[in-house]
């Protein structure tokens, strides 16, 4: 079955870096589009960045210029580089990918930004 496994979250102060992974497994990964997305306590799950199988790429607005996005075919994982980050970016951070019309979902890891 498909398996989605996240990491790299933590602590940063504002203006801080972090690189989270998403090692996958159970799908043909190489064809798969891969997205970040993040839920903020109280808010809905949104959409931060996705890359495709050629490796095209979109971002929210909001990380534009900050956030990047990219992915190892060999090693079955995408990774998200979070730059300049804000205390507004403090989520839960989520991988998902559809498969067979299913959206699929890691466990999720907490990014805090805070002084």
């Amino acid at each position: 079955q498909v398996q989605l496994v996240e990491s790299g979250g933590g602590l940063v102060q504002p203006g801080g870096s972090l690189r989270l992974s998403c090692a996958a497994s159970g799908f043909v990964f190489s064809i798969a589009t891969m997205g970040w997305y993040r839920q903020a306590p109280g808010k809905q799950r949104e959409l931060v960045a996705t890359i495709g199988s050629p490796g095209s790429t979109n971002f929210a607005d909001s990380v534009k210029g900050r956030f990047t996005i990219s992915r190892d075919n060999a090693e079955n994982t995408v990774y998200l580089q979070m730059n300049g980050l804000k205390p507004e970016d403090t989520a839960v951070y989520y991988c998902g990918t559809r498969t067979f019309g299913v959206m699929n979902w890691g466990q999720g890891t907490q990014v805090t930004v805070s002084s």
